[in-house]
């Protein structure tokens, strides 16, 4: 079992977007098993590359009964129906607040060995495909939150005992926002 360090919410690795996988090799076998061990370690429902401090689009998840990896994901809303949640990051450690997001997703990728992966997600699987797909693109789930949760999250962020009092960056995140405000 390799685990690994999570990189936590103000390290700029968070807000910079991946780049796109192109080597199907040993490496990529070996961060996939690093995110697996390091999201099984830590609990967690979804982890993605840049939270190990790589900037590749990777992420495994293991949520609603449905685990693996997607390499290089991109995926659509099925619909317009909306869920909002509770929803929390390894990045941003015991904080949770509710999230509007897309309730059905389509998630296309490729596997570790290249092969095309699709994954069809509802509730939590889509809301982790979401999550763990915005990682990619440089964008926290606080980015999602409506301005008054947003200043509230703030203010538990920098009070708790693993933030550094950095200046934390909100980002404009380039997805839509299901009703969200940012």
């Amino acid at each position: 079992m390799t685990v690994q360090p999570i990189r936590l919410f103000g390290d700029p690795v968070l807000r910079t977007p991946a780049s796109e996988v192109v080597d199907f090799d040993k490496e990529l076998a070996t961060l996939v098993k690093d995110l697996w061990d390091t999201m099984e370690d830590e609990g967690g429902a979804g982890l993605a590359a840049p939270q190990l401090g790589v900037g590749l689009r990777v992420f495994t998840y293991n949520c609603d009964g449905f685990a693996g990896h997607l390499v290089n994901p991109t995926w659509t809303a099925v619909d317009d129906e909306q869920q909002d949640g509770e929803e929390g990051c390894l990045s941003i450690p015991g904080l949770y607040w509710d999230c509007v997001r897309a309730k059905n997703v389509v998630a296309r990728g490729w596997n570790m060995h290249g092969e095309p992966v699709q994954i069809e997600g509802t509730d939590m699987l889509a809301r982790c495909i979401q999550h763990e797909t915005d990682h990619l693109d440089g964008v926290l789930f606080l980015d999602r939150l409506d301005a008054a949760t947003r200043k509230a999250a703030m203010k538990e962020i920098r009070a708790a005992e693993w933030f550094d009092g950095g200046v934390p960056t909100i980002k404009q995140s380039p997805h839509p926002l299901f009703g969200g405000a940012v």
